[in-house]
Order: C-alpha cells, then sequence, then structure tokens
C-alpha cells in the first residue's frame, strides 16, 4: 500500500523549507540552509578540510554545538589528541556551545534535552545516530567530515531529498511492552538495509501517545534501517518537550494529507510481546519470550547509549532491580546519557541502589556501545545490552554475541545471569 496523492511528506515538506522552494521531490538535489550542526570527537577530523578548502570562520557560532562523548576522559592518545583539536577549534572560532569533559554527555541526548533542535530545523551531526532528533520534528541525519566542514563555512549543504516509508501504528503496548519493543518489531520487518537514504516516518494513534523520550528511541533506531533520517510529526507532546528549552524559533510542519509515500507499513500492537535483537544484526528479531526459554548465559549486561539511558529508561530499570541483586560473575555497567541525567540518578537514589545491588554506575558517554572506552568484550563472551547495534565486533572481540533489549528486559538479564523476561521476576 502506498499513497498515490500530490501532497509533501513531512520530511520533503522541511527541505522544502530549507531550501526556499514550494515543493521538492524524492531524487531531487536541494541547496539547503542548515539550523543546526553537531560535532563529536569523529567531528575532529572536519577541522583539516575545513581550513584546507579556505575557510577563516564558521557561518554562524550560535548554530554549532560540539560535544566529546565517547571517550569520556580520554581513554586513549589518539582520543586526546581528537579532544585537543576540538578544544583548539572551538577557542580559534568563539564557539560559545563546546560540551566539553565535566559538562557533557551523548552528544544527541546533549542536542535534545537543552532544546537545540526545533520542529521544522535541517539538523546536521558527525554522528550516524542524529536521526534521534527527527522525533522532534525535524530532519536529523548524520553527515561526514568533509560536508560538515562546508556547513561550518556555508551554513548550507547540498542533499538528495529522501523517498519516504511511513510506519503508520495502531494498538495499545501490553505492560512490561515498551518503544524499544516496537521500534525493533519494525526494524525486524524493514531490516537494515530496506530503508537505506529514505526518510522514515512513523505516525498513527500508538505514537501519538509516546512521550518524548519514548519517541526518541524509536527515531534513534533508524538509523540501523539505513535510513537517513527518521521523524514524528510535531504536536502538544512536542511542543511542552519544548516550552523552557528551545534556543531557537521553530517552524511546525506536518505532512499533507495527501502525500505520497514509497511504502506504507501497518503495526498493530495489540497482543505483542517484548522483543529482542539477537547476534548478529539489529534486524534479527525475535520475540523475548522465545529466546529467554532458551536459558543464553550473559557475562556482561550494558544498560546505556543514546538509544536508553535517559532518566526514564533508569528509572525503568531501577523497578525491576529492586529487591535484587546482580548475578554472580556478571559485569553490570550503567551509564547515563548527560551529566543531567546523572545528577538525577544521583538525587533520586539510583546510582546508590544499582551500586548496592552491584552494578558499576558510569560518568555519562557512549561507555560500552561501541567498545572503545570501557566494557570491551572477550572472545566468545555474551552481552545484554539496550544499546542500538549488535554486528560482530561492536564490543570489542568479533565472535562476542550481543543482545539488545528494552531497559527493564536489560537489568531483569543482570539479575537473572541470562537473557531474561522481566515480566518474570517477582
Amino acid at each position: 500500500m502506498t499513497g498515490n496523492g500530490h501532497g509533501l511528506t513531512l520530511a520533503e515538506k522541511i527541505l522544502a523549507r530549507a531550501s526556499g522552494l514550494e515543493r521538492v521531490v524524492p531524487g531531487q538535489i536541494i541547496d539547503g540552509q542548515v539550523d543546526l550542526a553537531m560535532m563529536h570527537e569523529q567531528g575532529a577530523q572536519t577541522v583539516g578540510p575545513f581550513h584546507q578548502m579556505g575557510a577563516t570562520k564558521v557561518w554562524d557560532p550560535e548554530r554549532v554545538v560540539i560535544a566529546i562523548d565517547h571517550w569520556v576522559p580520554a581513554s586513549t592518545e589518539g582520543a586526546a589528541i581528537l579532544h585537543r583539536i576540538l578544544r583548539q577549534f572551538a577557542a580559534e572560532q568563539h564557539l560559545p556551545h563546546f560540551y566539553d569533559v565535566g559538562r557533557h554527555g551523548i552528544c544527541h541526548q546533549i542536542l535534545a534535552e537543552d532544546g537545540w533542535v526545533v520542529p521544522g530545523d535541517l539538523a546536521v551531526g558527525t554522528d550516524s545516530h542524529t536521526n534521534m532528533l527527527g522525533a522532534m520534528g525535524a530532519v536529523a541525519a548524520g553527515i561526514g567530515p568533509t560536508e560538515m566542514a562546508a556547513v561550518l563555512a556555508l551554513g548550507r549543504l547540498w542533499l538528495k531529498v529522501p523517498p519516504t516509508v511511513q510506519v503508520r501504528v495502531r494498538g495499545t503496548l501490553g505492560k512490561g511492552v515498551t518503544a524499544k519493543d516496537l521500534v525493533l518489531r519494525v526494524l525486524g520487518e524493514i531490516k537494515t538495509t530496506g530503508a537505506t537514504y529514505k526518510s522514515v516516518e512513523f505516525s498513527g494513534p500508538t505514537i501519538e501517545r509516546l512521550s518524548m523520550p519514548e519517541r526518541f528511541t524509536i527515531c534513534n533506531m533508524t538509523s540501523e534501517m539505513g535510513a537517513k533520517c527518521g521523524l514524528i510529526a510535531p504536536d502538544a507532546t512536542t511542543k511542552e518537550y519544548l516550552r523552557l528549552i528551545a534556543k531557537h524559533p521553530d517552524h511546525p510542519l506536518q505532512a499533507d494529507a495527501d502525500a505520497h509515500y514509497e511504502r506504507v507499513i501497518e503495526v498493530d500492537v495489540d497482543g505483542m510481546p517484548p522483543m529482542v535483537a539477537c547476534p548478529f544484526s539489529p534486524d534479527n528479531v525475535r520475540p523475548l519470550p522465545e529466546v529467554a526459554r532458551e536459558h543464553i548465559r550473559v557475562d556482561q549486561v550494558f544498560l546505556g547509549s543514546c538509544t536508553n539511558a535517559r532518566i526514564e529508561d533508569l528509572r525503568e530499570g531501577a523497578e525491576v532491580l529492586r529487591g535484587h541483586k546482580v548475578a554472580s560473575g556478571v559485569r553490570f555497567i550503567v551509564s547515563p546519557a548527560s551529566t543531567k541525567i546523572y545528577q538525577q540518578a544521583l538525587e533520586e537514589g539510583l546510582i546508590q541502589l544499582y551500586t548496592e545491588a552491584g552494578a558499576v554506575f558510569t560518568n555519562s558517554s557512549c561507555s560500552a556501545c561501541f567498545g572503545g572506552n570501557m566494557g570491551i568484550l572477550a572472545p566468545d563472551e555474551v552481552c545484554a545490552s539496550s544499546s542500538n547495534r549488535n554486528f560482530p565486533g561492536r564490543m570489542g572481540a568479533k565472535n562476542a554475541r550481543i543482545y539488545l533489549l528494552s531497559p527493564a528486559a536489560t537489568v531483569a538479564s543482570a539479575i537473572r545471569g541470562e537473557v531474561a523476561d522481566h515480566r518474570e521476576l517477582n
């Protein structure tokens, strides 16, 4: 089923606005005005090309955010050099919005919680999970360092307008079933290449009832579908979330009623169980109860990442953990997505709860998600994780196995010492 009208999808509306055009069509190359540019450590590779192209000044320092998040504090000499490059660039260009060690967090979470991206924006970042900010009703996409150099110099970027896949969701999520389970189910259908360079637009009554943190989780994992961007139209929930934090005026847009979609996927979540992505791909999705019956022992558990390390996720895990201890022989790492969330967890007693149960509660960073900072897995080890990727080598050894779960199921796995269904715990 596809829409056959002549209206515009949400992504097309936003890109038309960014390029000053009345309408755009998939495949068209547009010259878009960028509203927000973000760099993290990998963005240090942008500094060389920026100078090589003859640029001397960033187009608008107020529209650039730099966040150190992958190696915090620096864990290798190479990471320390990247940090130094960014610090020097920020000083040279008088960039005021630099989130250095001590005032940091995962870049996408910082952009969300500090209101850097608003409805109607074209936002770009040097990380593939920039898609997460599409939950604001914005086109948010990852780009490479050379592209970012051009953006920093000109404030503009050539983009090809993507076709749009619409995912319409209806029904009520059952007890213990979360937005993470929903996006894993959708990923299991679309697959990791099914939305390559496409926009994935989520809609329907179930989506409309989700909180902003839940919407962030869903748009975040459109990156695993190969999507250029993932979007949810702005509504009263978006407006309230941004009411006190928005950094610049918004331009809320909606898809036309007769928008044309390349593909429409209908999802009914009534009766849907929790889901799990099994090794070695995020689209290898199975019902969690089925996998739990296989009693797959875990060596490590990770509650963190830009997908599921917000305060709501830590609270969700804490409700499962109360009255329990981490299983013997299991390493349990908890990494909040920002220093603000860390402070909240401290004030609410969550850090004490997790550490007394046997977890290691770390500073805010990408942490074990990509195996570059901490939590590296040895050959043949197994990890239950609330993160977004489980490709070979993602957390260390290429044959280490990673299972992707909701925060509640992740914590249940730490308690049981095996991939577990949290609904079975007392």
